[in-house]
């Protein structure tokens, strides 16, 4: 099936002919309207996946200023303008952003659904059923293995033990003004153990009169989401707070096989519940002066199932509090100089208990707490050159406690406390070589408590030979250190060992990739992505070590069709080859990673009305381990098709009806290693504005 999801980027252009409007635009229209590549912004490269009228219809207007139009020179059409954070991202790998809009229509409940549909990512536990065991992944490379931030801060917590990571599952969907992903010379500015990339979390500030927003909703199995917010401007203050909770039962029935399943046939111990609490509080101290404070505290209440053996009954419980005081400042007249300060506090406390067997019972807590600071100074210092440099300190502590009354588990019963400290010099210079040709050159100089000083550095391309064509390119060196508990605490939840002797993963990641505009209506984006890592961490023979090499190469597609105003289309897809190279398992696909993820949408939005149809295609994941009688580890789980169908109908101008059908032909599947799908699944709710 595979196979047919690689030609669909060519029956997507092959639809033009269907529609002579798009089709019929001649090329010297097309030039005519399209400025260079490097003033604007595709519209995949801002991942804006379902209806948007308005971004195609200015893409072939110049972008409003209210400053001085600059004198014309030879270069003036590709000076690099400081305006922030989010437009001085480097080019030369695809930066992808998703905002609230994007999200209300997908009708994500968490992070984790919002990042799915991104190219790059498969992320398996998600939804119904959704296990953390079954992994997240962006380009073959785990959670960890990527950049986490929330407002510029890294909120990953590097726990690889008893069921602790980043839970992109609690991080709640009110709070998200936009979704960030960059990945290539990015790792300079956030951190070398960026092998996937950066995702970054940007909270929501408040704009305009406040204004309150709510919904209510109720779904299949149990579910239950309340979300409400509170938000404006009064003066020269924003702020933003407000509450998330969501609830599932997810007691649904599953096939003989699957994971958990009790005597009744469904499954057992898969509930979950969380709760948020965010807010977002700014202040323009004057034109040149901000400052910013933004908090956010999660308590996440779920079973486990980790695939069944025996029937789980082992709880987790996982409480957060991300806090964080930044400081942005205008250092000339013009925005030329700009310098950022962000100091962060985040504790993450993971609790994991249940019973063993019928007489024993096990129980263990890992109290992460990470303080963060960091100054960067954004320096258009001529017309050509922008530099971003700065420094990042962090230092880390982690307090793990193990219990057991398990005869061969007790000696490893106690306390563990280590500290760790790391900091680093960043600086990453863009230049504009010529007309149409960029490049970018970083390095990223670390400092680590336990592994020493090393240095990173990166290096990216991009160049634009005609007005509707840029190709790229990108090389990072990359390293990540192991986390503290794989070095020094017992897991007596899998009982799997520490191992002290971890060595830190290195290698390289590298892209190349073209951004293309096909028509004024089809723009298109590919990349090619590569990853070699050594000393890759992994469980083997009950104790973490280090595994060996790891190779990974894929493609990410990336296609938006705009058909007429009110309807749109996108399609992504993804293929990673995540090969082992030594060890073992010496030419075998990493677990759980699939060799293709695709998603599809159609569109539709006309005075208020939304209809949007999503189709999700996973070619099947490695087993790994835990396997049924008859089964390998060596095998894959089937491949699955899924279509999701979601709309708004407008009740008044401020509330509306929300409907969403998931899994429209009722055909339950194997999302990985005997995790299910249920069948047909309904959400209903709905939501204000005012």
């Amino acid at each position: 099936m595979t196979r047919y999801f690689l030609l669909l980027p060519v029956a997507v252009v092959s639809l033009l002919t269907a529609f002579p409007s798009v089709a019929a635009v001649k090329p010297s229209q097309v030039i005519s309207d399209i400025p260079n590549l490097s003033e604007i912004k595709l519209p995949l490269t801002e991942a804006k996946l379902l209806t948007q009228p308005d971004k195609l219809d200015k893409l072939s207007q110049s972008p409003p200023t209210t400053e001085p139009e600059p004198e014309t020179t030879d270069d003036a059409d590709i000076n690099i303008e400081v305006t922030g954070e989010e437009d001085t991202q480097p080019q030369s790998t695809p930066v992808y952003v998703i905002d609230k809009d994007e999200i209300e229509k997908q009708g994500a409940n968490s992070a984790a659904e919002v990042l799915r549909g991104l190219p790059g990512f498969a992320i398996n536990d998600v939804g119904y059923g959704a296990d953390i065991h079954t992994g997240t992944f962006y380009r073959g490379q785990s959670i960890n293995q990527s950049v986490f931030l929330l407002n510029g801060r890294p909120i990953n917590s590097n726990i690889n033990t008893y069921h602790g990571n980043t839970d992109l599952n609690s991080i709640p969907v009110e709070s998200i003004e936009r979704v960030e992903l960059s990945s290539g010379t990015t790792s300079t500015l956030y951190g070398s153990e960026a092998v996937g990339g950066v995702v970054n979390i940007i909270t929501k500030q408040g704009e305009g009169p406040p204004r309150f927003s709510g919904l209510v909703q109720y779904g299949s199995y149990g579910e239950e989401n309340y979300r409400s917010s509170y938000g404006g401007a009064l003066g020269s203050v924003k702020f933003n707070i407000g509450y998330e909770k969501y609830d599932a039962e997810n007691d649904y029935q599953v096939p003989v096989g699957a994971v958990n399943r009790d005597a009744n046939g469904r499954f057992f111990n898969g509930d979950t519940a969380t709760s948020n609490y965010f807010g977002n509080i700014t202040l323009d101290v004057d034109p040149k002066n901000t400052i910013s404070f933004d908090t956010n505290i999660i308590s996440s209440r779920r079973g486990l199932t980790y695939f069944g053996f025996p029937l789980q009954r082992d709880r987790l419980d996982h409480d957060v509090l991300n806090a964080g005081l930044s400081w942005k400042s205008q250092l000339g007249n013009g925005k030329d100089s700009i310098l950022n300060a962000t100091i962060g506090y985040a504790q993450d406390y993971f609790s994991t208990y249940g019973p063993s067997g019928s007489t024993s019972s096990r129980q263990a807590s890992l109290n992460s707490q990470g303080l963060t600071a960091r100054v960067e100074h954004q320096w258009q210092f001529d017309q050509n050159n922008l530099l971003r440099w700065g420094l990042d300190l962090k230092n880390s502590n982690l307090e793990g406690d193990v219990l057991s009354n398990v005869a061969d588990r007790i000696p490893f019963n106690g306390n563990e406390t280590r500290d760790r400290f790391q900091t680093a010099i960043f600086a990453l210079n863009t230049w504009n070589l010529t007309k149409n040709f960029q490049a970018d050159l970083g390095f990223r100089q670390n400092f680590n408590s336990e592994f020493g000083s090393y240095l990173n550095p990166s290096v990216g391309l991009r160049y634009a030979p005609s007005e509707n064509i840029a190709v790229r390119g990108s090389w990072a060196s990359v390293q990540r250190n192991p986390g503290i508990d794989q070095l020094y605490v017992y897991d007596t939840v899998h009982g799997w060992l520490p191992n002290p002797n971890l060595k830190p993963e290195t290698g390289s990641s590298w892209t190349a990739g073209v951004d293309v505009k096909l028509s004024n209506n089809l723009t298109g984006q590919f990349t090619y992505f590569a990853s070699s890592l050594d000393d890759r961490l992994a469980v083997s023979g009950g104790k973490w070590t280090n595994i060996g090499l790891v190779n990974t190469n894929g493609l990410e597609a990336a296609l938006r069709l705009r058909i007429a105003r009110e309807w749109s289309t996108f399609l992504n897809y993804t293929y990673t080859d995540a090969r082992i190279e030594s060890g073992l398992e010496k030419g075998l696909q990493l677990g759980f990673v699939p060799y293709s993820v695709a998603q599809m949408g159609l569109g539709y939005e006309s005075n208020g009305w939304q209809v949007n149809l999503i189709a999700s295609y996973n070619s099947g994941s490695r087993r790994a381990f835990f396997t049924l009688p008859g089964q390998s580890t060596t095998d894959f789980s089937p491949s699955w098709l899924n279509l999701d169908l979601g709309g708004r109908i407008p009740i008044t101008k401020t509330l509306g009806l929300n409907i969403f059908v998931e899994n429209l032909a009722d055909v339950q599947y194997e999302k990985a290693n005997r995790v299910y799908q249920p069948g047909r699944t309904f959400r209903i709710g709905v939501s204000s504005s005012f």
